[in-house]
């Protein structure tokens, strides 16, 4: 079974003796996260984009038909 706790002791120790190494590895590690991060929240805010505009479209086309039955 995996000691957790000498396993966390192992990390603080390289982090402690060795920072700039901890830190780049762990850089290199999460990079990937924050691209895929970002690629989804533009990705997202385009839809939010996509949607809002065909709500208004919508909205429009509604309003022009009940001028349309008014006249």
């Amino acid at each position: 079974m995996i000691d957790i706790r000498a396993w966390a002791q192992y990390i603080v120790e390289w982090a402690a003796k060795d920072p700039y190494g901890f830190l780049t590895t762990v850089l290199l590690a999460l990079t990937p996260l924050f691209i895929a991060c970002a690629m989804l929240s533009w990705k997202l805010a385009k839809m939010i984009e996509a949607r809002d505009k065909e709500q208004k479209k919508k909205q429009r086309r509604q309003e022009n038909l009940a001028k349309a039955k008014r006249s």
